[in-house]
C-alpha cells in the first residue's frame, strides 16, 4: 500500500488554501452531477452518489451546493455533459501516472495535460501504456480506535482482499465489484469508516533518490491535480521522508 498512500498522504498534508477551494468544490460537484445523472438522485439506491455525497461533505462542500449538483445531474435538461476519461503517461524518473478526468471538452483537457507533462520533463502516453501497472481496488479506511480483530473477521467474512495498518489507520481492500457489498456489510456490523473510495494501487513502486527528480515529480502531479477537469491522480513513486522534508522546507 505504500505506493498508493505516498501521494495520497502528501496531498492530505497540504493545507487547502482559499484560492484552491473553488477547484476542490468543483471536482466534487462534477462527481455528484455525473453520479446523479447515471444512477438517479436517491443515494439509497445509488451507491456511487452516496459515496460522492460523503466525500463532498468530508471536503467541506456546503449542503446547498451538494443539493444543487444532485438536482442538476438528475434533471433531464442538465446543461453540462461531462465525459469521463483516462490519461496515462510517465513523470520524471520513469514514474507511471494515471489521471482520471471529467470534462466537457476533451481536446482542451488533453492539450492541458500534455503541456504539464512536457513542462516538467515527463511524457503523456497512449491509453493503456501504464494503466496495467495499477490494480483497481476499493479502499475503506478506519481509524485505529476500532477493534482490529473484529474488523478483520467481519471484513474477511465479506470476502475483502486484505486489511493493512498504515499511518494509524486500518485499510480494508476490496475488488471494485465487491466494494459496495463490503462497505454496507461493515456498516451493518457497526463499523463507521473515515473514507471509502475506489482507487488504483500500483503493483510496484519506483524509488526516487534524486532530489531534483523528486521535485519535478511533485510539481507535475500538483499541477495536474489543480486542473479543473482532473478528478484523481495516481502514481507509483516512493520518495524518502528525508527528501520530502527538504522539499517542503
Amino acid at each position: 500500500m505504500s505506493g498508493h498512500s505516498k501521494w495520497s498522504t502528501i496531498k492530505r498534508k497540504k493545507a487547502k488554501v482559499d484560492s484552491q477551494r473553488a477547484v476542490v468544490f468543483q471536482k466534487y460537484s462534477r462527481e455528484l452531477i455525473v453520479s446523479a445523472r447515471l444512477g438517479g438522485a436517491d443515494p439509497a439506491g445509488n451507491f456511487r452518489l452516496r459515496t460522492a455525497i460523503e466525500q463532498a461533505k468530508a471536503a467541506g462542500l456546503p449542503n446547498d451546493n451538494i443539493k444543487r449538483a444532485i438536482e442538476k445531474g438528475a434533471g433531464s435538461n442538465a446543461a453540462d455533459n461531462y465525459e469521463e476519461l483516462i490519461y496515462e503517461g510517465y513523470a520524471p524518473g520513469g514514474v507511471a501516472v494515471v489521471i482520471e478526468a471529467m470534462t466537457d471538452n476533451r481536446n482542451r483537457t488533453a492539450g492541458d495535460i500534455r503541456s504539464f507533462f512536457t513542462k516538467y520533463n515527463g511524457s503523456l502516453g497512449a491509453t493503456g501504456c501504464v494503466g496495467w501497472m495499477f490494480d483497481p481496488r476499493g479502499v475503506i479506511t478506519f481509524d485505529d480506535s476500532v477493534d482490529f480483530e473484529k474488523l478483520f473477521e467481519s471484513a474477511i467474512s465479506l470476502d475483502a482482499l486484505d486489511i493493512t495498518e498504515e499511518d494509524n489507520e486500518y485499510k480494508v481492500l476490496t475488488t471494485v465489484e465487491n466494494f459496495q457489498n463490503v462497505v454496507e456489510g461493515l456498516e451493518k456490523e457497526g463499523f463507521k469508516s473515515i473514507r471509502a473510495e475506489l482507487t488504483r494501487i500500483p503493483q510496484n513502486t519506483v524509488e526516487i533518490s534524486d532530489e531534483k527528480t523528486a521535485e519535478q515529480i511533485l510539481k507535475l502531479l500538483e499541477k495536474i491535480e489543480e486542473h479543473d477537469d482532473v478528478q484523481n491522480v495516481y502514481a507509483n513513486f516512493d520518495i524518502s521522508d528525508e527528501i520530502l522534508q527538504k522539499l517542503e522546507g
